[in-house]
């Protein structure tokens, strides 16, 4: 498809604090389309009106109805309509609403397009000073269980700087799980506020930010980890290193976690190898 095509859908960034961040692209195109689609529509009122645009009609898409209003939406973008979709503070469909209207709008042939700006993951991995030429954004961890405790496994040897989004409420007890996982001394920064008056940038160790954070703060935020600085143990390391825990009579689930402990390796992959070992034959052998 050239780069002339008709664009049907705009996925429209708006400020996640300061008002001054919206593009006067983007005032342009929330001007201009049929109707706008957001996830608030008090919000996206609130905000058209400060911006001069106020009296677009809006439909309400959000986490809870995005299947079935996205379907509608694009029955009317196909009938000719012109959308702009923004949710209630950044990029659509990053850690947001929208990846599934884009989906189905695609797949309907309509052009979707963007007027980029303001982001809040992207803007404190920017402000952190921690590694940025690779990166990944892992969004919200699950709240609890086995989901929990294997992505924090995985964070252990992961060779990229991790973007987190986390609930002022619990912050503090993530952190904690962080250094638990990844070892105290992981660099991390906690980024709060952005663009706003009390916006705030919290650099140090994973265990010194728990430690500041253990009254929940106010506000938004972003957890920036810095990646694991130690190249990865191979299959082969994990198995001596268990080994010798198995020769001093560790069961071989002690031995996979005072290992997985040890080499700040993920639990879940120290558990495999150690079941392994454990059925082999010469599980004994130092």
């Amino acid at each position: 498809m050239s780069a002339a095509r008709r664009v049907g859908l705009w996925l429209v960034a708006t400020p996640i604090g300061n008002l001054g961040d919206i593009s006067p692209r983007a005032v342009e195109v929330l001007g201009d389309v049929s109707f706008v689609a957001c996830e608030d529509s008090r919000r996206t009122g609130l905000l058209l009106q400060r911006l001069g645009i106020a009296g677009q009609p809006l439909v309400a898409m959000h986490e809870h109805n995005e299947a079935t209003v996205a379907a509608e939406i694009v029955q009317r973008l196909t009938a000719g309509e012109t959308a702009a979709y923004v949710t209630d503070a950044g990029m659509p469909a990053i850690s947001d609403p929208g990846q599934r209207l884009v989906a189905a709008a695609a797949a309907a042939g309509i052009g979707v397009s963007a007027v980029p700006g303001p982001s809040a993951p992207v803007a404190a991995l920017a402000i952190s000073g921690l590694p940025t030429d690779r990166w990944v954004m892992e969004g919200f961890l699950p709240r609890k269980g086995k989901a929990r405790l294997q992505r924090l496994d995985e964070f252990a040897a992961e060779q990229r700087t991790v973007v987190l989004l986390e609930s002022p409420k619990r912050l503090g007890a993530t952190l904690e799980d962080l250094a638990a996982a990844c070892g105290a001394d992981r660099r991390a920064v906690v980024v709060r506020e952005l663009t706003k008056l009390h916006e705030e940038v919290a650099r140090g160790t994973v265990a010194e930010l728990a430690a500041r954070f253990a009254e929940p703060p106010k506000g938004e935020i972003v957890v920036v980890l810095g990646p694991a600085t130690a190249r990865p143990p191979t299959d082969e390391q994990i198995r001596a290193e268990l080994r010798r825990e198995i020769a001093t009579g560790a069961s071989a689930r002690d031995a996979a976690a005072a290992v997985a402990a040890r080499l700040a390796v993920a639990r879940n992959r120290v558990y495999r190898l150690s079941t392994e070992l454990a059925r082999s034959p010469d599980a004994q052998a130092p």
